[in-house]
């Protein structure tokens, strides 16, 4: 099990639930497992790196049973398989392609859980949607997509895969009640001041996970110094982390 699935599990500051991004993706996985039996099952969530997606997905996961993988980019059909049936606890007992998602298909029509699928710009980029379509299609699941800004845009060259879309969702920047959240969780002895933590969310752009390494100089600074607290006075001129590389030394 990961951190963030830990944190996943915990209570109080051990939670990433109150998250905006964790939000809207449990809502829509929410809708796509409750919606109308007329209504299509699949659903994209996409936006920009370091919004904090895979968090939310972490946490659907957990709290909706369903089965999550992480797409790499050297995945073949196979591998797509592969992968699904060991999420799903299911022993690859074919050799071939097409007898693998019968396989998927029988599970996820008896188990009725949810699918997500992470990093599924591979599905557009590498022909494999129209597998996920086909899972969609003949087991009754909801599957969901999370990718980057782009997905939605790369989904629309499958007219069969975009009408079966029950919505699409973006992520949004990280707001300063999520930098707070997530001082709480990852500087749980410090109070940092709100006027740091609106410099930090700026600074990142809206990137939960540049606002993390941030929030961690944050931590460091205050356990070399002994601080209980640390604002912009005792920030001083140091540096936020921006995802910038450093410019080439002369």
């Amino acid at each position: 099990m990961s951190a963030e699935e830990l944190k996943v599990n915990g209570n109080g500051n051990g939670t990433i639930a109150p998250l905006q991004n964790v939000a809207l993706f449990t809502s829509l996985v929410r809708r796509t497992v409750n919606r109308p039996g007329h209504l299509p099952g699949m659903a994209t969530f996409h936006g920009y790196s370091g919004y904090g997606k895979t968090f939310a997905a972490t946490y659907a996961a957990n709290k909706f049973g369903a089965r999550y993988i992480e797409m790499g980019e050297s995945w073949t059909k196979k591998k797509l398989c592969a992968s699904i049936l060991t999420e799903l606890g299911v022993q690859a007992q074919a050799r071939t392609v097409s007898d693998q998602m019968d396989q998927i298909i029988e599970a996820l029509a008896i188990d009725g859980v949810p699918l997500i699928i992470d990093e599924a710009d591979y599905l557009a980029t590498k022909g494999l949607i129209n597998l996920v379509r086909e899972i969609h299609d003949k087991s009754g699941a909801p599957v969901l997509l999370i990718g980057e800004e782009g997905l939605p845009g790369a989904l629309s060259k499958w007219e069969r895969v975009h009408n079966r879309m029950l919505d699409w969702v973006p992520a949004q920047p990280s707001t300063l009640a999520d930098a707070k959240h997530l001082a709480r969780l990852y500087c749980p002895h410090v109070s940092v001041e709100d006027a740091l933590l609106e410099q930090i969310t700026e600074a990142a752009s809206g990137r939960a996970r540049r606002i993390c390494v941030s929030l961690e100089r944050v931590r460091e600074l205050a356990s070399v110094e002994g601080l209980d607290s640390v604002g912009p006075a005792q920030w001083g001129k140091r540096e936020f982390f921006r995802g910038q590389p450093p410019a080439r030394r002369k």
